[in-house]
């Protein structure tokens, strides 16, 4: 594993920096990145194995092996979108980045605020390949899904994500748009779905399992029906993938994989006193007002 950034103050001010430079970056283009942008957080963190600990939102995917791999064509071109952010930006790690660029693509483009929680160490080396067919059924999403550690709503809610942005014939086999606005991030997605075979739209067989799997299909259901709902839980299920492999320490716990000593371990994330404060809205902000190391109500 590489570099385990410092998520200090000065890192929370590179992060704020970098999120106002990827969305402006977005709305120069008029959003047409973010569909992009979206899958490339998406395969970085899918290749995450629960039982292993293996994989996860780690960088990896910037690796030529990765990108060379089929499901992942196309990618290259957020890759080389991100790399102008991290070279205005160079102390964030490209971990961090790529998971910052896949929440800004769904808030610039209408849907929900994510939390984002940094310190991803970038991977310096590439990962097994793991990423869902989207010629498989509701057993090989289950079988992709759980072995990240996620569940049948994380699986339907995260499909959602396919409102924004198409399919290309030479990528993954079919070619086509899942919703009318491929550049607005909406419930959409499920609309269409139970709205069954509309010309110019396409759906993959695995969209097509959310609603014959007696499980899957509740979800679509609400999601149709309810934005909100679908807007809430789907702010839930990305913070859960973008954090994949990701064991979060506090602020000036771990560098390069090795541990202070006169840092308390039982601090929590956002825990450990940095420079004499403790964590608030935006980074360290309240004062520290505790006598252990801790930030009051963390240890």
């Amino acid at each position: 594993m590489g570099r385990v950034p410092i998520v200090n103050e000065n890192y929370w001010r590179v992060i704020e920096a970098a999120r106002r430079d990827l969305h402006h970056s977005l709305v120069q283009n008029n959003n047409n990145s973010a569909p992009i942008l979206l899958r490339l957080a998406f395969h970085d963190a899918v290749n995450y194995d629960a039982s292993t600990g293996r994989g996860g939102a780690n960088g990896s995917v910037r690796f030529t092996q990765e990108l060379s791999r089929p499901p992942n064509k196309g990618i290259e071109n957020a890759v080389r979108f991100c790399e102008q952010i991290k070279r205005r930006h160079p102390d964030i790690t490209y971990a961090d980045l790529y998971q910052l660029a896949g929440i800004v693509a769904v808030e610039v483009t209408g849907g929900p605020a994510i939390d984002f929680v940094p310190g991803r160490a970038d991977a310096d080396a590439p990962d097994e390949d793991n990423i869902p067919n989207p010629r498989g059924g509701s057993d090989h999403l289950r079988n992709v899904f759980y072995r990240m550690g996620l569940n049948d709503k994380d699986i339907v809610v995260l499909s959602g994500a396919h409102a924004l942005g198409g399919a290309h014939k030479d990528r993954s086999g079919f070619e086509g748009n899942f919703t009318r606005n491929p550049l607005k991030f909406d419930n959409s997605y499920f609309v269409e779905l139970l709205r069954g075979d509309t010309p110019g739209l396409v759906k993959f067989p695995t969209d097509k399992a959310l609603l014959t799997d007696s499980r899957f299909r509740p979800f679509v259901e609400l999601y149709a029906r309810d934005q909100r709902a679908f807007f809430r839980d789907y702010a839930d299920s990305h913070k859960k993938l973008s954090e994949l492999g990701f064991n979060y320490q506090g602020s000036n716990m771990y560098e390069d994989d090795r541990c202070y000593e006169e840092v308390d371990q039982c601090a929590k994330p956002y825990g450990v006193v940095n420079d004499g404060r403790c964590p608030g809205q935006y980074g360290y902000a309240q004062p520290y007002s505790s006598g252990n190391g801790c930030c009051p109500g963390y240890c």
